[in-house]
């Protein structure tokens, strides 16, 4: 007995067996060093992708501040003649067909704070001259955050219908996607503010200077 408990003891233990597929000397799928590099490649990963969806939104966001119509307080004309400012009370569309007679009526909308309402009228007159399809896309959405949205400041006033038309079509916009609300607009200034223009300061002042300009000539 006490001979085979020596030869017992002698006996090396035997070693577990490896994985299958595991090369000696190297840790297992399993590792903790295997799972360090695979959570490194996921992170570089994702941070690539980060960084490409950012600089994406950043060229449409560029892309948007270019197309974006911002008029200047004012478009670029002549001095009006008296014989046409004389014109302007002869209807609104002989006052709204020149530079100098948008101006004005501008200028005097900005006073009753609707200019909104000429700037959106000039924004379709913008669009209806572009041909290429993805900028009428981009400058129709422009056209719709800023004069159609609810949440725009400076929201025109259209009724639901129109808008429920704005919106099926947004889907696929066209130049005369807000043809029917520019009309209603251009209907809108005609009726309300065009009366209030040819009785306010602002139109007698410019009348009666020229009409003077003109004696003395």
């Amino acid at each position: 007995m006490g001979s085979e408990r020596m030869e017992m003891r002698k006996r090396p233990t035997a070693a577990p067996p490896e994985a299958p597929g595991s090369a000696p000397g190297q840790p297992g799928v399993g590792s903790r060093g295997s799972n360090a590099c695979c959570f490194c490649w996921c992170c570089c990963c994702s941070c690539s992708c980060l960084t490409v969806r950012n600089q994406e939104d950043q060229r449409l966001t560029r892309a948007s501040h270019e197309l974006r119509t911002d008029f200047p307080a004012c478009e670029e004309s002549p001095t009006p003649t008296l014989e046409e400012v004389h014109a302007w009370a002869q209807s609104f569309d002989k006052l709204m067909i020149t530079p100098a007679g948008r101006n004005v009526f501008r200028e005097f909308l900005r006073t009753e704070f609707s200019e909104e309402n000429m700037l959106f009228w000039m924004a379709c007159e913008e669009l209806k001259k572009e041909a290429n399809k993805s900028i009428v896309e981009e400058k129709a959405r422009i056209i719709y955050e800023d004069y159609i949205s609810i949440l725009s400041p400076k929201e025109v006033s259209l009724d639901s219908r129109v808008r429920e038309v704005i919106n099926r079509n947004m889907v696929e916009p066209s130049q005369h996607i807000f043809d029917d609300a520019q009309l209603q607009i251009y209907t809108l200034m005609h009726r309300d503010s065009y009366p209030r223009f040819m009785n306010s300061a602002l139109y007698k002042d410019l009348l009666q200077s020229l009409s003077e300009k003109s004696v003395e000539a």
